[in-house]
Order: C-alpha cells, then sequence, then structure tokens
C-alpha cells in the first residue's frame, strides 16, 4: 500500500460517487466520503473507507470536515466533486427555494470545498469536477441545474489556471444520463426521449463513470479538460438543426 493514494469524495454515499469510492478502495486507497446522510449499503472494502457527515453548502460544516480528512489521513492526492441535487422546472415554474438548493449544492458546494482543501494540496494532488451535459447543452425544466452546471464548467476552468504552478490538476468529467437514484425519477416519455438521442443507444452505469474519474486522477499532464463519457450525447445535441 506504500504508492496507495488517499481520496475525498462528495456525496459518495451513492450513485456516481459511491462508485468511485468503490473503484478507488478497490485498488487499495483510503477513502474520506461527504455526505448528509450515511451510506445504505456496506462498503465492500469497509476498512478503507471513512464516512463524514458534512453540508456542502455549508462553509463551517466543510472546514470541520477536511480538517478531520486530514487529522485521519495526513494527506490528500484526489478530491472528488460528485455532490448534487436536482430540482427539476421552467423558468415559469421554478421556485426561488429550489433554485437557491440547487445552486447551493452544485455550484456553492463546490467551491467551499475548493477553498477549504486547496491549500492542504500537495503538488501532484488532483481535483475532479463531475458536471452534467446540461451544463453545455439546453434541456427544458433543467434551468437551475444547468445553470449550477454551466458555472462548475467556469469554476474548473479558471482553478486550473491558478493551481497549475502549484502542479494541482483541475478536470471536469461530463456524465450522460446515468442510471442513479437522481435520474430515477425521470420516467416514461420523458426518459425514452433522453435514451433516444443517446447515439450509443443505452444509459450509462455509474461504474463507467467511475472508471473515467479514475483515469483522470491518474492522469499527470492532464488539467482544466472536459471529459464526456456520455454515449456520444454532447455530440448528438450539437449536431441537431
Amino acid at each position: 500500500m506504500s504508492d496507495s493514494k488517499n481520496w475525498l469524495v462528495t456525496g459518495g454515499s451513492r450513485g456516481i460517487g459511491r462508485a468511485v469510492v468503490e473503484a478507488a478502495t478497490a485498488r487499495g486507497d483510503r477513502v474520506a466520503v461527504f455526505a448528509r446522510k450515511p451510506a445504505t449499503e456496506q462498503w465492500t472494502h469497509a476498512d478503507r473507507v471513512i464516512e463524514i457527515h458534512t453540508d456542502i453548502g455549508d462553509s463551517a460544516s466543510v472546514g470541520s470536515g477536511v480538517a478531520e480528512v486530514f487529522d485521519r489521513f495526513g494527506s490528500l492526492d484526489v478530491v472528488v466533486n460528485a455532490a448534487g441535487v436536482h430540482r427539476g422546472g421552467r423558468i415559469g415554474d421554478l421556485s426561488r427555494q429550489h433554485w437557491d438548493e440547487v445552486i447551493t449544492t452544485n455550484l456553492t458546494g463546490a467551491f467551499e470545498l475548493a477553498r477549504a482543501v486547496v491549500p492542504r494540496l500537495d503538488a501532484g494532488a488532483a481535483l475532479i469536477n463531475v458536471g452534467a451535459v446540461v451544463g453545455f447543452r439546453g434541456f427544458p425544466g433543467d434551468v437551475a441545474y444547468g445553470a449550477a452546471k454551466a458555472g462548475l464548467s467556469g469554476l474548473t476552468q479558471v482553478l486550473a489556471v491558478e493551481l497549475a504552478p502549484r502542479e494541482i490538476r483541475v478536470n471536469l468529467v461530463i456524465p450522460g444520463f446515468v442510471d442513479t437514484d437522481m435520474t430515477s425519477a425521470l420516467t416514461g416519455r420523458a426518459r425514452e426521449k433522453v435514451v433516444a438521442a443517446i447515439p450509443m443507444g443505452r444509459t450509462g452505469r455509474p461504474e463507467e463513470i467511475a472508471q473515467v474519474i479514475v483515469g483522470v486522477a491518474d492522469s499527470p499532464y492532464m488539467t482544466g479538460s472536459i471529459v464526456a463519457t456520455d454515449g456520444g450525447l454532447m455530440s448528438s445535441f450539437s449536431s441537431r438543426s
């Protein structure tokens, strides 16, 4: 385990975040998981996981959580911002409460995490944000989620430039439509329409996204990159007239 890495994964108790935790621990790495609620399923490699109750949108909660991670691990090699919440609604229907909730969790949370963790990262560390196709391609009813994920792209680009002199890499992984608790709310014709737009003709699996995130974490010359892992969905959207 001398060459093993220490990870911090927000939103790591479910969905893509959980898949990242499982992928990292499967290769012998240790992972700290930030989540509001404990994982409902046992970890495959429970001895390599610590769970820390954290509200990603609250600076004090994030700060105390990061301090605990460094107390336990001593250092961090990879930080993955996978925490997210979705509240659908077109501009005329979406409430200000839901807008604030989505922006706070998906964008402000990433800022708070970076602000707390970056000063303590060493050269060679990697920060990976998890975006969404709707941050680049408009989809009706995703005004808040799309705005938050677009902002996350901008945050990634700026941090990549700011932190490059310290040899800290910052990248954005863009999942497509992946089968998770979050996407399970989309059913019927709406789901069929999305799947029909995916050139590969199917939804993604969380472990497929996790595989890419691990690869990005291991890429020493990659920073400021936008890595789509979406079955071709971004290309499909961009080619529509």
